[in-house]
């Protein structure tokens, strides 16, 4: 009976030409677009230069400002009321005074101020934009200091020599940090969304008054529609393995088949989610915005975009219940730190856990009348 059902499930799919572009060209759209916007990197952030002194050495911090590759000079202004007036107008995100006798003070005394005034509307551009153009500071006055020691005839020596080494993300890529999580969202969307819609689509059209008069129990019926659409993630997880390496050239540092078990069950999870939002929805409309709902909280409090420590403690009690946080954690721990089995033994049970609840919950919630 099973085999039927599968037969059935199948050829409705295949038939219906919306589903099989959905499958293909929606891995291809996201992972092409979604990891070069859905980036948190901070740059070409708009600068207004308030040059007081007009020496060698103000041209020179702003042009070492400018080449950091950061910054864009959007204009240099001759006061603060005019400055200003770019922030305020959003021409300009972070204002650079620097004093009057910037040059001759930084040469008589070896220390001067410049003031930073950074538009604080969108906190986290503002709050890096201020640190990366302090660190710059940082280094044009070390450069200065080293200069003037030398000049002086002293022998300038560093007590502490820090070299950095990042780990597991080497170049500070933030596309290798969010690919993983893109196809745990992609796994999420077609195979929750498709489940929630399939149930009802046959109530409205009348067919699934047609399986309840059959012998069909409801475990064979809810297993008939939970394969074909566990097949469908592991296509779509091959498609994003594909052009995650072809397209970044971004390959697993651990074992892929890991990544494939895991898989395995979180579709199982997702799919059951949304076959019980079709069993309790009577509509198309209803199943959609109902799975909407769901999918939006779950990403957002998943650590897709924002680490969960950072969450406060209700949020991150929250993520204690959201599969698709612990998916996201596989997925980043396999693909860029290469851990095995042993590590990932806690997002295994939970992902199990989650499986048993949703599936069982599917079958007892599924009304057969004969």
């Amino acid at each position: 009976m099973l085999k039927f059902l599968l037969e059935k499930e199948f050829k409705q799919i295949f038939r219906n030409p919306f589903i099989p572009r959905v499958i293909l060209f929606m891995p291809v759209m996201i992972l092409l677009i979604m990891p070069w916007a859905a980036n948190q990197e901070i740059k070409n952030i708009q600068l207004s230069v308030i040059d007081n002194d007009h020496s060698s050495y103000s041209e020179r911090l702003i042009n070492k400002v400018i080449a950091s590759g950061y910054f864009i000079l959007k204009d240099v202004s001759g006061s603060n009321d005019e400055a200003m007036k770019s922030i305020e107008s959003g021409e300009a995100d972070i204002i650079l005074e620097i004093r009057p006798e910037f040059e001759k003070e930084l040469i008589k005394n070896g220390i001067t101020e410049v003031m930073i005034s950074a538009n604080a509307v969108n906190g986290t551009k503002a709050g890096l934009g201020s640190s990366y153009l302090v660190a710059i500071l940082n280094d044009f006055s070390a450069d200065i200091t080293s200069e003037c020691g030398l000049n002086a005839g002293r022998k300038i020596t560093s007590a502490i020599n820090v070299v950095p080494h990042n780990k597991y993300n080497v170049y500070m890529d933030y596309k290798v940090f969010m690919i993983p999580a893109l196809v745990v969202m992609l796994l999420t969307l077609l195979g929750g969304f498709l489940p929630a819609l399939n149930i009802v689509g046959e109530k409205e059209s009348g067919t699934i008054e047609q399986i309840n008069v059959t012998p069909v129990n409801r475990l064979i019926f809810i297993l008939g529609k939970l394969i074909p659409y566990w097949v469908i993630g592991f296509v779509v997880l091959t498609v994003c393995f594909i052009l995650a390496a072809l397209v970044y050239r971004l390959l697993p540092v651990g074992n892929l088949l890991i990544v494939y078990l895991y898989a395995s069950i979180y579709i199982l999870v997702v799919s059951g989610l949304g076959l019980v939002i079709s069993n309790y929805s009577d509509t198309m409309q209803q199943a959609m915005f109902v799975m909407f709902f769901f999918i939006l909280i779950l990403v957002l409090l998943s650590g897709l975009f924002t680490p969960i420590n950072s969450m406060p403690e209700w949020a991150q009690l929250i993520t204690k219940i959201n599969p698709l946080s612990y998916f996201i954690q596989v997925m980043r721990s396999v693909y860029l730190k290469g851990s095995g089995m042993m590590e990932l033994l806690p997002q295994l049970f939970a992902l199990c856990g989650f499986a048993v609840v949703f599936n069982v919950w599917a079958i007892v919630s599924y009304r057969k009348q004969n």
